[in-house]
């Protein structure tokens, strides 16, 4: 899927926020707005190499969004706006399987806000979408990079679909290529890691999407394994 236009190579200076960040862009220290505010200390480091998209908008206060960063010589995209069109894309091409129907996104479902939401051969589905961008260097994603009750809160969600009667998954979009398998960070966030063992025992559908990356954006190619033993 093609999102982005206009786009420039330079290096990482600093974070100020979850919201802004510093490069230097053609000699200039520059403020630009990041694409996601989790906590990304293993991909934004001083020196970094970063793709920024060019904004259209002449009134925003920053001239450019960072959305990717290259790191352990591959691309890694951070932008978490963009994983749940891309999984949009991924379930409509038969990604989720046949008998999809009625696919729409951001559907309420007793106290949560879901994502997307579709009939699978009849069945009212929701589906909750993960971007992940942590990734150690054997190739292993994790999720979550921080604590995330959101998440949590989201998983109990889709238990209780599944005790209604409904379908349910989490769809973890991986940002970056060459991945083998998804792990709970059970160090960052034991709750979560609980919730999704517990989850995928009610039946709630998990799977972790491998993307093909490139600066103008990002597809799902396939998916790996999700592994929910303890991890040492």
């Amino acid at each position: 899927m093609i999102l982005y236009h206009d786009l420039t190579r330079c290096s990482f200076l600093y974070r100020v926020n979850r919201f802004i960040a510093h490069c230097r862009v053609d000699g200039a220290d520059i403020p630009v707005h990041v694409k996601n505010t989790g906590r990304l200390a293993e991909l934004l480091t001083p020196g970094a190499t970063v793709w920024l998209e060019r904004s259209g908008n002449p009134a925003r206060k920053t001239a450019y969004d960072l959305v990717a960063v290259e790191n352990r010589g591959r691309l890694v995209n951070i932008d978490s706006q963009a994983t749940n069109p891309v999984a949009q894309e991924w379930i409509a091409g038969g990604g989720w399987g046949p008998g999809i129907t009625d696919l729409r996104r951001e559907v309420t479902h007793g106290d949560s806000r879901f994502d997307l939401a579709f009939r699978q051969n009849g069945v009212p589905t929701l589906v909750e979408v993960k971007g992940v961008t942590l990734f150690d260097d054997a190739g292993v994603a994790f999720f979550p990079d921080a604590p995330t009750e959101r998440g949590v809160r989201h998983l109990h969600g889709l238990i209780s679909a599944v005790q209604s009667g409904m379908n349910a998954g989490l769809c973890f979009v991986l940002q970056r290529e060459g991945v083998i398998a998804l792990r709970p960070n059970d160090r960052t966030h034991p709750a979560f890691g609980a919730a999704l063992r517990e989850a995928i025992h009610a039946g709630v559908r998990v799977e972790a999407c491998v993307c093909r990356v490139s600066p103008e954006g990002f597809t799902i190619t396939h998916t790996v394994p999700v592994l929910t033993d303890a991890f040492p």
